[in-house]
């Protein structure tokens, strides 16, 4: 975003919390995984161990269900960026992002980590 700002580009960042999209989909998520697990050198896999790859997918899909599906949140950003006089520098679409990944940009990194 600095780096153009020279050549007198403005650029926003949109930063979307969890939305229930094709690239989201927990099924080609967990199919994608599962390819590459197989790819796998059998040192890796030992190193990682099979309980992490399913405790991986279950977590995607307990997260799937904050999903949200209201896409119109993020393209009304892109219309503000777009649009507007004077666009913010940053937008955050959906609960998600302004309520914790926003707050938790502001924290010391190993708080963050930890939390």
């Amino acid at each position: 975003r600095l780096e153009m700002r020279n050549f007198g580009v403005k650029v926003c960042v949109i930063e979307p919390g969890y939305f229930k999209t094709m690239i989201t989909n927990v099924e080609n998520l967990e199919k994608n995984f599962l390819s590459s697990w197989q790819k796998l050198p059998e040192e890796i896999k030992a190193s990682y161990g099979e309980g992490y790859l399913r405790q991986f997918v279950a977590t995607l899909k307990v997260m799937q269900k904050g999903y949200n599906t209201d896409l119109s949140l993020v393209t009304n950003c892109m219309e503000h960026a777009l649009t507007s006089l004077h666009p913010r520098t940053r937008y955050s679409a959906g609960w998600d992002a302004k309520l914790l990944y926003l707050p938790l940009s502001y924290l010391p990194s190993a708080l963050s980590d930890a939390l």
